[in-house]
C-alpha cells in the first residue's frame, strides 16, 4: 500500500468548508479533491483512492463550539493563540463538567465510484484553566487529556499518534482498506 500527495495539490482550488458537520466537510473535500486530480489526469486509476479528514474540537458547555469551525473559530486570519484566548474567555468561571470537551477526527475515503468508507474516532478531555505544553498545535495547549493526564502539547508524538483523534482514525482507515481494494 503507497500513500503520495495529490499530484498538484498545491495549486488546487481549495475546498470550502461550510458544511455543519465533520462528515459532510470530510466527504465534500475527499470528492472535490479527486475530481480535480481525476480531471487533470484523465481519471483515477483502478484502486486508487483519495482521502481528506475534517477535525476539530467540541466543547459541550459552547453548544458543541467552537465544532466545525475550529480553525475558524475567532476569524477567519486568527492564530492557535487567538482561537485559544477566545476559548479560554467563554469559559471563563466554568468550572467540572462545564469544561468537558473532545476532539473529532473523520475520515472520508473516495474513488472514481463515489464514497467508499467514512470513519470517525475522538479523545475525550476538558478544557485547562491556561495554557500548558509546548508541542502540538491549535488547541493541544489547552486541551487536558484525562487518560495520561497531560495536554495534548505535552505528549510525545509518539503518545498523540497512539490516543489522538487522527491516530485513531488513521488506523481505523487503515484496517479497512484490504477489505475495498
Amino acid at each position: 500500500m503507497e500513500f503520495a500527495l495529490v499530484p498538484g495539490f498545491a495549486a488546487m482550488p481549495e475546498f470550502e468548508e461550510n458544511a455543519p458537520t465533520f462528515a459532510e466537510n470530510a466527504v465534500g473535500k475527499a470528492l472535490h479533491y479527486s475530481q480535480l486530480w481525476a480531471e487533470k489526469s484523465g481519471g483515477l486509476e483502478q484502486n486508487a483512492f483519495v482521502f481528506a479528514d475534517d477535525s476539530g474540537l467540541v466543547v459541550t458547555a459552547l453548544g458543541g463550539a467552537p465544532g466545525v469551525k475550529s480553525a475558524r473559530y475567532a476569524g477567519p486570519n486568527a492564530t492557535s493563540t487567538q482561537r485559544n484566548e477566545k476559548l479560554l474567555a467563554e469559559l471563563r468561571g466554568k468550572t467540572g463538567n462545564d469544561r468537558a470537551a473532545h476532539f473529532v477526527c473523520v475520515i472520508a475515503l473516495v474513488a472514481d465510484r463515489g464514497a467508499e468508507a467514512i470513519v470517525s474516532a475522538r479523545a475525550d478531555g476538558s478544557i485547562l484553566e491556561s495554557p500548558s505544553g509546548t508541542g502540538g498545535f491549535g488547541y493541544d495547549p489547552v486541551f487536558h487529556f484525562t487518560e495520561l493526564n497531560k495536554s495534548f502539547a505535552e505528549l510525545s508524538r509518539e503518545e498523540k499518534n497512539q490516543h489522538s483523534h487522527r491516530g485513531k482514525a488513521f488506523r481505523r482507515l487503515l484496517a479497512l482498506l484490504p477489505h475495498l481494494t
